[in-house]
């Protein structure tokens, strides 16, 4: 063996238990008892008090790179690893050039060579201009595609109209593959004043629930009518949990994801000028929030990924909502997010994991991660649940030191993280 991994507790099989974790070039081979006698090459006995965990899979990461100063991979990946994330899927909206043809994955596998501590995939974007053109990006290794139902904010990647979203789906369902929807109504959103100043309530108002509901209907019929794999991403509110859980009774296959912003913050705590906050769609009230966390419950909501949407900080707009870029940064402490959350409504690490772990393996088709079973790969992380930390935003290896978790203190401590059995993260004090 190369390694061998022994914990008093170890989430296998939707159970935490003793185990011992055996593995041959970066290959889970083994789990054993906690004392199974092994020929290792090295050995790592993990603290009392401390999880072996799935690594964290990240299926919703914008690393904009190449492109503007917003994040690259090097400083993406490494805050993954310290957040115990071992895989991230990139989001295809915010590099230069955008990723909807083969040339542009290329240009950005190439930019990500010998950077990367964490694996790293890549979604295609679906744009009216590469509709009926998606083979060529299948082909290349893309996990799915990422369209958007409104005004992405970037020129060079836009929005699908409801019939062209409905050719998008028969095309995707064509190749075998999962289509992701940004689900704000353009009409809705088109139709609603735009944010202005320093109020909270402006920025609101400007993204109603309307236009993530009447989205999301759409792709609920569209999914009905195609037959497509359509996952909604990042759901902000009550009333689309309610679409979706409708269309779930009425036997549509789809799958959702929600955030750990939106599963932590409500509107009242978004201070006046705050504009670290502003994300499209918008954190919305206690009773949303209540909604999504029962969504995630009853399984109406697979999963939760961080939307890592950063920007340098200029163009959060110095308070002022109508001038702000809408997009939290939030890779390193998303899953400590979701835990302080979590443990304080009575889940445990096993709902932590399946949310932030498995479900978004399986949604980019992988099989190989976000369990610890024999043939998965080694990405395991150590996981300390009842410690807690505060956040400080100057410490987090993000490329720019601005996100609304400063200053928070969050339960939970990545002590180390592995990729394929070898070690991409150790914390310097680890208690034993």
């Amino acid at each position: 063996m190369d390694l061998v991994l022994r914990a008093d507790r170890a989430l296998i099989d939707g159970g935490v238990r003793p185990a011992a974790v055996a593995v041959v070039r970066g290959v889970v081979v083994d789990v054993g008892s906690h004392d199974a006698v092994y020929d290792a090459r090295a050995e790592v006995t993990v603290p009392a008090g401390a999880v072996l965990l799935p690594g964290f899979v990240d299926s919703h990461v914008h690393v904009s790179d190449p492109g503007p100063d917003w994040e690259g991979f090097a400083s993406a990946t490494e805050a993954a690893a310290r957040g115990g994330i071992t895989t991230l899927v990139d989001m295809p909206l915010d590099s230069l050039p955008v990723t909807t043809t083969v040339a542009a994955l290329d240009a950005k596998r190439a930019v990500a060579q010998g950077r990367c501590r964490v694996a790293v995939g890549y979604w295609g974007g679906v744009v009216p201009e590469n509709l009926g053109a998606l083979q060529p990006l299948a082909n290349a290794g893309v996990r799915g595609f990422k369209c958007f139902l409104a005004d992405s904010g970037n020129p060079h990647f836009s929005h699908l109209t409801p019939q062209e979203f409905a050719a998008a789906a028969r095309e995707v369902a064509d190749l075998g593959s999962v289509l992701l929807v940004h689900a704000e109504d353009h009409d809705v959103l088109t139709r609603s004043t735009p944010p202005s100043g320093r109020s909270y309530q402006s920025f609101l108002a400007s993204r109603p629930a309307a236009a993530e509901v009447d989205a999301v209907a759409l792709a609920v019929e569209v999914a009905r009518d195609t037959g497509a794999r359509v996952h909604i991403v990042h759901v902000s509110s009550a009333e689309a949990v309610q679409v979706l859980a409708a269309a779930r009774a009425d036997g549509v296959t789809m799958t959702a994801e929600t955030c750990p912003h939106y599963l932590t913050f409500a509107t009242d705590d978004v201070p006046v000028g705050g504009t670290q906050f502003a994300a499209c769609p918008p954190i919305r009230s206690e009773d949303d929030r209540d909604a999504l966390w029962a969504g995630l419950a009853d399984g109406v909501l697979d999963m939760v990924v961080s939307d890592h949407s950063p920007c340098a900080p200029d163009l959060k707009g110095a308070g002022d909502f109508g001038a702000a870029f809408g997009g939290i940064s939030s890779l390193q402490v998303s899953p400590r997010a979701v835990w302080t959350q979590a443990a304080s409504r009575g889940f445990g690490v096993a709902e932590l994991s399946r949310w932030m772990s498995e479900r978004p393996a399986r949604l980019a088709g992988w099989t190989d991660r976000g369990r610890i079973a024999v043939g998965a790969r080694a990405d395991l992380c150590e996981f300390d649940p009842d410690a807690t930390e505060q956040v400080v935003a100057a410490h987090l290896r993000h490329r720019h030191a601005l996100t609304p978790y400063d200053g928070m203190v969050l339960r939970g401590r990545v002590h180390r993280t592995w990729v394929e059995g070898r070690t991409v993260y150790e914390a310097l004090e680890v208690a034993a």
